[in-house]
């Protein structure tokens, strides 16, 4: 029998531990930059298929790519359906998310896509998963409920509004807020940092604690104030870089450096 390397049990117990989680977000196609990511410490990479151009032949490479630079893979499907979240298993990730879900009964949907039968509606077909084969049937089914994180993601009012009763749903491993779409739905459309925002983000923190859910963020790298703030709020992980980020400001800060120089000539 081959190893199993359970990167979801690992970021679980830095969850019982209280250790932050840190995770970048991975945007352009090469895996090479999720491996990369891997190299420099990130205890996971999102692979953002929602909003990227990446194809399942894509998203296949950089969760190789993560498993080759030693983190954790988490793959954000486009939608809370069965349909697009079964291939995504298959590929042996580390953690899935789906993004906007608002209710109880959603958060229940997507459980039961991730789970076979007769717990789940998920259909019977690994590949990458139970490692092509050399795992058998017996041992990867023995392991597969504990081998990948299910996180939904808080991004809409209504899911602030029900958000005790989608954090009581079993098989939920955690939460992440997605502070732009939350603003938009509370009419703050690219105004994250609203004094409104502040206080329904108080209001996330406070049900998780109190429910004992982890949650996290997903942000950008250039506020770094606010990653501060929701580090402050006691957030179990948070993903606050990614590689178009790393260009734009490694680019613009060599660029201003060039100029400074050139102007002193």
């Amino acid at each position: 029998m081959n190893e199993i390397q359970n990167k979801a049990e690992l970021i679980r117990q830095k969850f019982r531990n209280h250790e932050l989680v840190m995770g970048a977000h991975v945007f352009y196609n090469d895996p090479a930059i999720t491996e990369t990511f891997g190299y420099m410490g990130f205890d996971y990479v999102w692979i953002d298929g929602e909003h990227c151009a990446f194809d399942k032949q894509s998203l296949l490479n950089h969760v190789v790519g993560a498993y080759a630079g030693g983190t954790a893979s988490l793959v954000r499907v486009e939608w809370n359906d069965p349909v697009l979240i079964k291939p995504i298993l298959e590929m042996g990730i580390d953690a899935i998310l789906v993004p906007m879900v608002c209710t109880r009964e959603e958060a229940i949907a997507f459980v039961k896509a991730c789970r076979y039968p007769l717990g789940g509606v998920r259909g019977f077909g690994p590949r990458r998963s139970n490692q092509y084969g050399a795992l058998s049937n017996d041992v990867y089914l023995e392991n597969v409920e504990r081998s990948f994180l299910r996180i939904l993601q808080i991004e809409h009012a209504k899911a602030v509004e029900n958000l005790e009763e989608i954090i009581q749903v079993e098989g939920i491993d955690a939460v992440i807020v997605g502070p732009n779409d939350l603003s938009a739905s509370y009419g703050h459309l690219g105004d994250v940092t609203n004094p409104e925002m502040q206080e329904i983000y108080d209001r996330i923190a406070y049900i998780c604690k109190k429910g004992n859910m982890p949650f996290g963020v997903s942000l950008g790298p250039g506020n770094k104030e606010f990653i501060t703030e929701w580090i402050q709020r006691g957030v179990s992980l948070i993903s606050c870089t990614d590689d178009i980020s790393c260009i734009n400001m490694g680019s613009r800060d060599m660029l201003q450096f060039l100029k400074s120089v050139n102007a002193d000539e």
